[in-house]
């Protein structure tokens, strides 16, 4: 599960982890919706330092303004993945991702969950973030991984 394009540096930590065993990546991601609190990302960019985001958040799209960005990221991501020589398919997800996580699970027998996200600080601490929220949920192990730089 991913909220936006994964770097380089993101595809070659997630097709290494597993050594040389083939590994088939189900992609999830969630492009910003309305459900994304500006007040908590923002709290987020001033947590990292990154006080010139905080004040641009109203900027970024949202909601159905966010589709066409997140069906660009999610295909860049796949791309990626397979030209590191891995198995990939994806979906956006619009609403309800761990419900939509959860049946993809089950659907595909997943081994694992990854959940690759910037750091979300005031989430993370309530324990509301995806990755926390899913390992009650979904039956299989669930690592996070946090992004290794920005897409």
């Amino acid at each position: 599960m991913i909220e936006k394009a994964l770097t380089s540096a993101d595809v070659e930590f997630v097709t290494t982890l597993h050594g040389d065993e083939p590994v088939f990546f189900h992609v999830l991601l969630q492009p910003r919706g309305d459900q994304a609190d500006r007040l908590l990302r923002a709290i987020d960019d001033i947590a990292l330092g990154e006080l010139d985001e905080a004040v641009h958040e109203g900027e970024t799209p949202e909601g159905t303004d966010a589709r066409g960005v997140g069906e660009k990221a999610l295909e860049v991501s796949l791309q990626a993945l397979r030209a590191a020589g891995s198995r990939a398919e994806g979906r956006l997800v619009e609403n309800h991702p761990l419900e939509a996580l959860k049946s993809l699970v089950a659907e595909v027998d997943a081994d694992e969950v990854i959940v690759l996200t910037d750091p979300h600080y005031v989430e993370e601490f309530f324990h509301r973030d995806w990755a926390s929220r899913a390992r009650h949920k979904v039956g299989v192990p669930v690592l996070k991984l946090f992004s290794h730089s920005k897409a």
